[in-house]
């Protein structure tokens, strides 16, 4: 049996603060490129913030995902879940934060929030499970350093 966003093993669980003390957090302005003829943010941008946000969490630990990929190794989306509370409309300013939920050396699960400009409404939640394959598509283990790297907590 799967594991819905409902199920008691997601890493969104209602009435839960699933979102770790260590993360990353950049600011983003909607684009109108991003918006619907309404000018609200539509849904499928939404997964292409948590990529910016994951791509900046590795960038943050010293292991970019260029360098990730010259090395033969890719973290392909096996999942990904997202749960939106409230509306971003054209040219607002808010925060994406991104941190690493678990990880071990096939899977990683990135968490993700996107909350308003002065942090205290949450807009929108999620996770993507990540899975390390080789050029092939065959499943692999993180190389040691790696995975060291993106389970490291940053220490401001």
């Amino acid at each position: 049996m799967m594991n819905s966003p409902s199920s008691g093993n997601s890493p969104c669980r209602a009435g839960t603060d699933p979102f770790p003390d260590h993360y990353i957090q950049i600011e983003q302005r909607v684009r109108y490129s991003e918006t619907d003829q309404m000018g609200v943010a539509h849904n499928k941008v939404y997964l292409e913030w948590f990529e910016l946000g994951r791509t900046e969490f590795c960038r943050s630990r010293g292991i970019p995902y260029g360098d990730i990929e010259k090395r033969g190794i890719y973290l392909v989306v096996a999942e990904s879940f997202c749960r939106y509370k409230k509306p971003l409309r054209y040219d607002d300013l808010f925060f994406i934060r991104t941190a690493v939920r678990t990880i071990s050396g096939k899977k990683t699960v990135f968490v993700y929030e996107l909350k308003t400009k002065d942090g205290k409404t949450l807009i929108a939640e999620g996770y993507t499970v990540h899975v390390a394959v080789d050029k092939r598509g065959a499943v692999i283990s993180l190389p040691a350093d790696i995975l060291a790297k993106i389970a490291t907590p940053l220490i401001a």
